[in-house]
């Protein structure tokens, strides 16, 4: 895509971020390549903080321009999140989580994912790019209705439970 094109998609995801509260600096990021990151976030997740990583991560990248392709920013990042900087480091040092990232790509790559955001539902239906609410919804209610095909006839009937059985009062109603 022309460099046009692209800073128009930049600024219809940024006006979709800003709609729920977000902001994007699209024109400040630091393009870079995000394999450190994300083994970062798996070793977050040994400690229970891949959430707070990442949403950390996203907010750096996105909204206030740091560069988290670099070793650096990424000790700082996890230091704000409760990390050992020491042990983050030695981890960027070294190649723990350089597998799982690399089958985590081979995944994405199998699934066909050529770019990011991409969602991925029940390894089946799978949504590229910034798309609205009811895109979303379309695509859960179909994978729900998939997992659940169970449609309730008859209205109500006996239920029962380890504590007995209620049967409806039919002339109630």
């Amino acid at each position: 895509m022309s460099r046009e094109e692209a800073m128009n998609r930049y600024q219809d995801v940024g006006k979709q971020a800003a709609s729920v509260g977000l902001e994007y600096n699209f024109d400040k990021m630091i393009p870079t390549n995000t394999f450190d990151a994300h083994r970062l976030a798996l070793l977050a997740a040994q400690y229970g903080k891949r959430e707070q990583m990442v949403e950390r991560l996203f907010f750096a990248y996105f909204t206030e321009s740091k560069h988290i392709g670099d070793a650096e920013t990424l000790v700082a990042l996890a230091k704000e999140v409760g990390l050992d900087g020491e042990e983050v480091a030695k981890m960027l040092a070294g190649d723990q989580f350089t597998k799982e990232v690399r089958e985590d790509e081979q995944e994405a790559a199998n699934l066909g994912v050529r770019g990011v955001p991409f969602f991925v539902i029940n390894r089946k239906y799978g949504l590229s790019g910034a798309q609205p609410t009811e895109i979303f919804l379309q695509a859960l209610e179909k994978a729900w209705q998939e997992e659940n095909p169970l449609t309730m006839m008859g209205g109500d009937g006996a239920v029962c439970d380890d504590t007995g059985c209620e049967i409806p009062d039919k002339k109630n109603k």
